[in-house]
């Protein structure tokens, strides 16, 4: 689902932003990405989802060269291929959760009824069709996520994108979006997730890769398998929590900042 091959990312003189990474993900697997701020965990979720290019090496997404498109076909592609799930939701507050879940479609060209359909079965599913008049700053922060999460299945892209998405929830909240992720893998749909949160990805995800200065150090499988990459000792839980305190939200960053 998710190759990379030898994928850089330089913005100006100073260090790469991503360095060398590569990288396989296969369809229907959860990955989850670590790292402190500034280790290039949103530079790599930028160039998988197309929203920028790689300086050198190669970024294949469901069969697509990803690093060759324009930005037309970066938009199809996404629009196509990919959804996004942020931190903050990212809703429209002037539309309702119903109208908010349509957007994607709209974009896509669905029809109206083949699209009031497909939104009115997600939030069924994730159990917020109650809410479908609502706007969202009258639903909690774990209903706007499921919301979030509707809206990017829409169009049934091959791969979601989560960056952060219990990071701005209660623990109750958190809980019930994780559980929200592990029955969306286990009914196959591919995960990259984004995150500071230890338990969340060894809870979650198959494998969790660790980024530090734009290079991927570590490559653990949650069952207990580990492996190191670059020379990096394996971990011991899998992750050690003690010994990796990451920071609750990367900074807000420049076209030029590692992140």
């Amino acid at each position: 689902m998710i190759d990379l091959v030898e994928a850089t990312k330089k913005y100006d003189d100073g260090p790469p932003a991503l360095a060398g990474v590569t990288l396989s993900v296969a369809a229907g697997e959860c990955l989850a990405v670590l790292g402190h701020s500034g280790s290039g965990k949103s530079t790599l979720l930028n160039l998988i989802a197309g929203l920028d290019r790689p300086s050198s090496g190669t970024v294949t997404v469901d069969g697509t060269r990803v690093d060759q498109l324009g930005e037309a076909g970066s938009a199809r592609f996404r629009r196509a291929s990919v959804g996004m799930v942020f931190q903050f939701f990212n809703l429209l507050d002037d539309l309702t959760v119903l109208d908010n879940v349509l957007v994607p479609a709209q974009l896509a060209g669905m029809g109206k009824a083949e699209a009031r359909r497909r939104a009115t079965e997600l939030l069924g599913a994730l159990g917020i069709d109650r809410h479908g008049k609502a706007y969202p700053q009258r639903l909690s922060g774990g209903e706007r996520q499921r919301v979030a999460v509707a809206r990017a299945l829409m169009n049934r892209p091959a791969l979601l994108l989560a960056d952060e998405p219990t990071g701005a929830l209660d623990s109750r909240s958190a809980t019930d979006v994780r559980q929200l992720l592990l029955d969306l893998n286990a009914e196959g749909q591919t995960i990259l997730l984004v995150t500071h949160d230890v338990e969340l990805a060894a809870s979650t995800a198959h494998r969790t890769i660790e980024l530090v200065d734009g290079a991927v150090v570590r490559d653990i499988d949650n069952s207990g398998r580990s492996g190191a990459a670059h020379g990096a000792a394996p971990l011991r839980a899998p992750f050690d929590a003690a010994g990796s305190s990451f920071d609750g939200a990367d900074a807000a960053g420049t076209p030029g900042a590692r992140r």
